[in-house]
């Protein structure tokens, strides 16, 4: 077994990668509004000894709900379903910096923190749809740059808000009377820019410390981001001098925050097809592609690049001047744009190479052919491992757990069981201390 442990996560899109999942999968129309679905895909990960799922949210209607199924659900909502169910794998779940309150949220995750046992995740982002601005009383979205600074401020309040509590605070001795160490939870008392807020959280610790803090976006803004605050950082990456770029940057930036690089987990996006063959698995391909309508396909791509669709000529190269607005999707954007100068794709190549306009890697191919794929970006240090998108769950899913993932055991890259029972545990990352910023001021 390599020292070095690969990580796999499972990004669940409510159906699944492609825009025509919700016609396939087995679970029916209803599962993305259905807590048996999201239990049902959990459970195989967990029979995978995966890391963890992975629940995104907009709060919004941002797709034309006539084609396919948005985020509905609140994701902790779906998760406390998902942790009575599990009990081991890892429960990650969105929350945006632009619409929420540090302190609601820190409550609410350290609460699913502690009634899965410590297997939680906050995945950080600003949220740059202009619908979901006009649900919050908001005329547009807010500029990029101050999006993030408030992101930055929100995790820094919320870390504290965790960290409020030092371990061995909650004391419950029934003999003694003593229910908690007050001496050991402090108020936090953060006056900033964008909040006030005075703590100390009303939740306790959970067995991992506070859940691991996730960020996902590629910019500039969103690098300095992951830098100072993610323990793992959700990435787009289709080639691996990309993904090694990415990596080796993130790490040198959070190094100059005093972090150790090494502690970061880099998890580039994967989407997958598979089939006993190469033929067979294109065959999949193409009937998953025979049930999205061409016109919603262009839709997303254009929505994306900050176009109008009339702009996008299916036959043509995408220029590479079509970067659109810059308060859009610039991580996305970006990727299109190089996937498409690079290989010389046309629109409707591009569309397919990506699957509809989700922007991730898609390999199509035997179980082989993915396995080698991802050791391949594994021993170049491209990825730490992936955040997995099978073409349809539950079923997608199944087939990665039973035929990928031996293979990978098999390379001696990939746990063949869990080493611990938290989110932690699994990524490799040490416990959080309670309270740092008290215990450095209290040793100078």
């Amino acid at each position: 077994m390599s020292a070095r442990q690969l990580h796999l996560n499972v990004n669940i899109l409510t159906a699944g990668f492609f825009n025509s999942a919700w016609r396939a999968t087995p679970q029916g129309a209803e599962a993305f509004i259905s807590a048996d679905h999201y239990v049902r895909v959990a459970q195989a990960a967990e029979r995978g000894t995966l890391d963890a799922i992975f629940l995104a949210d907009v709060p919004a209607i941002t797709e034309r709900p006539a084609y396919r199924p948005f985020y509905a659900l609140e994701p902790t909502v779906i998760l406390a379903a998902v942790a009575r169910a599990t009990s081991h794998i890892g429960l990650i779940a969105t929350a945006s910096t632009s619409y929420n309150e540090p302190y609601n949220i820190a409550r609410r995750f350290a609460s699913l923190d502690l009634v899965s046992g410590g297997r939680v995740g906050l995945n950080v982002v600003t949220t740059a749809d202009p619908r979901a601005s006009r649900n919050f009383g908001f005329d547009d979205v807010a500029e990029h740059g101050a999006r993030y600074e408030r992101a930055g401020e929100f995790a820094d309040v919320v870390k504290g808000l965790w960290n409020s509590w030092e371990d061995g605070a909650f004391v419950g001795d029934q003999a003694s009377g003593v229910f908690a160490d007050e001496n050991r939870i402090h108020d936090l008392n953060h006056v900033g820019r964008h909040y006030r807020v005075q703590g100390a959280l009303n939740v306790p610790r959970s067995p991992q410390g506070h859940p691991v803090i996730v960020q996902a976006g590629g910019s500039d803004d969103g690098r300095e981001l992951a830098a100072r605050h993610a323990e793992a950082v959700f990435s787009v990456a289709n080639a691996i001098p990309e993904g090694k770029a990415f990596a080796d940057d993130i790490r040198a930036r959070a190094a100059r925050y005093g972090r150790r690089g090494d502690d970061i987990v880099i998890l580039p996006g994967l989407a997958t097809v598979i089939g006993a063959t190469e033929e067979e698995a294109r065959r999949r391909e193409d009937w998953l592609w025979s049930l999205v309508p061409p016109e919603f396909a262009v839709q997303r791509v254009a929505k994306m690049l900050g176009v109008e669709p009339e702009t996008l000529d299916l036959d043509q190269p995408l220029p590479g001047s079509l970067l659109g607005d810059a308060k859009g999707w610039q991580t996305f954007s970006r990727a299109l744009v190089e996937l498409s100068v690079n290989d010389g794709l046309t629109v409707r190549q591009l569309i397919r190479r990506i699957g509809g306009g989700i922007g991730h890697r898609l390999i199509v191919g035997t179980p082989e052919q993915i396995a080698d794929d991802i050791a391949a970006w594994f021993h170049a240090g491209a990825a730490d491992g992936f955040n997995l998108m099978p073409d349809v769950v539950p079923d997608g899913l199944d087939v990665f757990v039973d035929e990928v993932v031996p293979l990978l055991r098999r390379k001696g890259i990939f746990r063949e069981a869990y080493a611990g029972s938290t989110l932690r545990a699994h990524f490799g990352l040490a416990k959080p201390v309670g309270r740092p910023r008290l215990r450095r001021a209290a040793a100078g």
